[in-house]
């Protein structure tokens, strides 16, 4: 080993001596975890406020789901209160178009995934990142008064999230890579998906409380309060945040150094050339995009699908709908928070390699899901409680990957860590266009058959994500990421 890696380990053996809780890179990383929070709430709102925003169907071709669910009824206890619906909805939205509405957010944030993040490794992620969560905030507070105006708009403005919200994660990855001690990525980044699960948590039960209680009919509450809090934070973010621990006034010259010391390149040189070719041709990369794409047809099925499968198959209020489509994601953030800190311990502890960590967490997360996502097919609604431990089980699993692909981008290519989240999301990005309009199509009638199937189909993807990264996916840096003057003489433990 090197004469530069000792030099590494020796400052990562001193960093107990470092600042935490008030340290730069942990006020960057609670920073990221309000900004996560409120991003998803953006995502997610959508998916419970359209539940209360549209009519109950009641023409012929859903006349199959009416028989059913008045044979459900008794067995049941018809939780679910068909006039409150009636009344506070407003729009005659049929299936096709709840579900197209749902997709339209995911065809804006498909657009700049890449771009997003060749912006921030270029120029530096600060405003990339709050540019887009400001944009963003403003379109939800609007969506009230445009959908009522017409659903054009309404497309309009959902898209204009996805285009925003596309740029989040590819530069929130792109300032890991310079304020990311290698040995403390996982619990530095483990915000993420922390906030992100909170945040959808929080939605997700506030939201059917305010569709029933809140003011401008319930739902357009939903949209004026993600929507203002999250403007509120980007003011934070600009005052507190630097692109690198050298722009930063307030950061330490022990934790300047330390940092600067523990990244792989040089963080004040802004990217240059993109070495395309060489990532089109990394296998490692493709073990992402592929871990990547299989984990996400999974999460965004549930993300935009589980309020209704919710409300439909265990009869669960609109109330009880939002809270316990909720808990799951508790689970998700509390694992994705254990796993980060299990693996950086075993890593520096040389127990793992950064190879193994990757590959046996990432697998766990998708075997684990899989199996209960469909043991929760075979749940009826006699038994919805059951139902809702599956659930949280399922998401409980996904957490594992905290500490699997969503990390690994910075370890094979830290200088250009936005642009490979930019990739791997864009590809990514495509099963929430797809998994909606496919859920939907799935289950015409919302019968516990029906949703089986959609199970299956998601399970399918796990399991190959498991076994396609498990055999090629690497935690090592890339030759092809390195600068020239370190491709020599840098060792990483692999």
């Amino acid at each position: 080993m090197d004469k530069n890696l000792d030099n590494k380990d020796d400052n990562e053996r001193k960093k107990d001596s470092l600042p935490v809780l008030c340290s730069q890179r942990w006020i960057l990383s609670y920073l990221f975890f309000w900004g996560f929070f409120f991003a998803y709430s953006l995502r997610v709102n959508f998916s419970v406020a359209i539940v209360c925003m549209s009519k109950s169907p009641t023409n012929n071709s859903s006349v199959s789901k009416i028989l059913t669910d008045n044979i459900t009824q008794d067995r049941c206890g018809a939780l679910e209160h068909t006039n409150y619906t009636n009344e506070r909805a407003e729009f005659d939205w049929n299936g096709e178009t709840r579900s197209s509405l749902l997709s339209a957010f995911f065809y804006g944030y498909f657009v700049t995934q890449i771009p997003g993040g060749w912006l921030a490794d270029k120029f530096g992620g600060r405003r990339v990142y709050g540019t887009a969560l400001a944009v963003a905030g403003l379109a939800t507070v609007l969506i009230p008064v445009c959908a009522r105006t017409h659903i054009i708009l309404l497309y309009i403005l959902r898209v204009i999230c996805g285009l925003a919200m596309g740029t989040c994660s590819p530069s929130a990855t792109s300032m890991w890579g310079r304020w990311g001690p290698r040995l403390e990525r996982t619990k530095l980044t483990a915000s993420h998906q922390i906030g992100s699960m909170l945040g959808t948590v929080v939605t997700f039960s506030a939201s059917g409380v305010l569709c029933e209680s809140g003011f401008d009919n319930g739902w357009g509450s939903i949209f004026y309060l993600t929507g203002g809090f999250t403007l509120i934070w980007v003011f934070l973010w600009f005052f507190l945040t630097r692109d690198t621990p050298n722009d930063h006034p307030r950061i330490t010259v022990l934790e300047r150094n330390y940092i600067i010391t523990n990244i792989e390149y040089n963080a004040n040189k802004r990217t240059g050339k993109v070495p395309w070719v060489a990532m089109a041709k990394s296998v490692p990369l493709w073990a992402i995009i592929i871990g990547h794409t299989c984990s996400n047809w999974g999460i965004y099925t549930i993300w935009t699908s589980l309020p209704e499968f919710m409300k439909h198959v265990l009869k669960f209020d609109i109330k009880a709908n939002g809270a316990l489509s909720a808990i799951p994601y508790i689970c998700a953030a509390f694992m994705a928070f254990a796993t980060a800190h299990i693996a950086d311990f075993l890593r520096s502890r040389k127990i793992l390699t950064t190879t193994q960590t990757r590959r046996s967490f990432q697998t766990a997360a998708f075997i684990g899901a899989g199996i209960f996502l469909i043991a929760t097919g075979f749940v009826e609604c006699e038994k919805r409680g059951l139902a809702v431990v599956f659930l949280c089980l399922a998401l409980l699993f996904t957490g594992f990957e905290r500490a699997g692909y969503a990390v690994n981008h910075i370890d094979i290519a830290p200088k250009y860590g936005g642009i490979l989240y930019g990739i791997t999301n864009t590809i990514a990005t495509i099963p929430g266009m797809v998994a909606p309009v496919i859920a939907g199509e799935l289950t015409p009638n919302d019968t516990s058959e029906e949703w089986r199937n959609v199970f299956y189909v998601t399970a399918a993807f796990y399991v190959l994500g498991a076994i396609i990264y498990c055999c090629i996916a690497r935690g090592e840096i890339q030759p092809w990421a390195l600068d020239k003057e370190n491709l020599k003489e840098t060792e990483v433990f692999i």
